[in-house]
C-alpha cells in the first residue's frame, strides 16, 4: 500500500518550483508514494517580517503537521529552509517522521569540507540551513567555517517568473565564493534548477536528497 506523505509549503508558486520538479518526480519513480500538499505563504512572510521562526509561526505549523498526522500521513516534510526551526520544536509532539527538505544537504556539506560556502536569495535561510550545518558539525566533532553569499532580490525575481534573470543574479555570487570554499551548500530549494557552469568544488542542492530521507524514515 502507498504511504501517505504530506508536504508543508511556505510560498505560492510551490507547484512550479517544488511539487513538480521535486516532490511530484520523486514520488513517480518510486511509485508507492501518494502526496499530499498544505501551503501557506504567510508563514514565510511572517517569518520575513520577524527576522526569525517565531512561537506564532511555529505553532500554526504545529496545526498543520497535526492535521496532516490525524488525516493518516506516514511522513510529513517542510520544503521552507527559513522555518526549519519549527520543525526542529514540532517534532517531539508528532508521532511520524518529519524533516526539513535540507537536512541532508547540511550533511553532504559537513563531510565535503571544513569551509563552506551558503548561498542563498532570502535574507532568513542562510542562518537557518548554517544553524543546521554547524549541529551536523557538531556532532562529528568537527570545525567548520562558512562563508554566506545572499542574491538579494532574486527570489522576488523568480516568484515574479523571469527564472533566467534569477539565475543570472545567483551566478554573480555563485562563481567567486566557489574560489573560496571547499563546497557550497544552497540555501533553498527554489534554488535547485539554477543554471550554471561547472564549479571548482561540489555544489549541493535541495530537492531529491530530501525526498530520499523522509521516504526512508517513512518505512521504517
Amino acid at each position: 500500500m502507498a504511504k501517505k506523505l504530506y508536504t508543508i509549503n511556505t510560498v505560492n508558486n510551490f507547484m512550479d518550483i517544488i511539487y513538480t520538479p521535486h516532490v511530484k518526480k520523486y514520488a513517480d519513480e518510486v511509485g508507492d508514494l501518494t502526496v499530499f500538499n498544505i501551503m501557506d505563504d504567510s508563514l514565510l512572510r511572517s517569518t520575513l517580517d520577524d527576522g526569525c521562526v517565531s512561537p506564532k509561526t511555529a505553532s500554526r505549523m504545529l496545526n498543520y503537521a497535526k492535521a496532516a498526522e490525524e488525516s493518516g500521513a506516514d511522513g510529513i516534510i517542510v520544503t521552507c529552509t527559513s522555518v526549519n526551526m519549527a520543525t526542529k520544536w514540532i517534532k517531539p509532539f508528532l508521532n511520524i517522521p518529519i524533516i526539513n527538505i535540507e537536512e541532508p544537504v547540511a550533511e553532504m556539506a559537513v563531510a565535503a569540507g571544513k569551509k563552506i560556502g551558503i548561498i542563498a536569495t532570502l535574507p532568513t535561510s542562510p542562518a537557518a540551513i548554517e544553524r543546521v550545518i554547524r549541529e551536523k558539525a557538531a556532532e562529528q566533532g568537527k570545525e567548520i567555517e562558512i562563508v554566506i553569499r545572499v542574491a538579494d532580490g532574486a527570489f522576488d525575481v523568480l516568484c515574479a517568473g523571469d527564472r533566467p534573470k534569477h539565475d543570472a543574479m545567483i551566478r554573480e555570487h555563485l562563481y567567486s565564493l566557489a574560489d573560496e570554499v571547499d563546497c557550497i551548500a544552497c540555501a533553498q530549494i527554489s534554488m535547485s534548477l539554477l543554471e550554471h557552469d561547472e564549479l571548482k568544488v561540489p555544489i549541493f542542492k535541495i530537492g531529491r536528497s530530501g525526498m530520499e530521507r523522509i521516504h526512508e524514515l517513512m518505512n521504517k
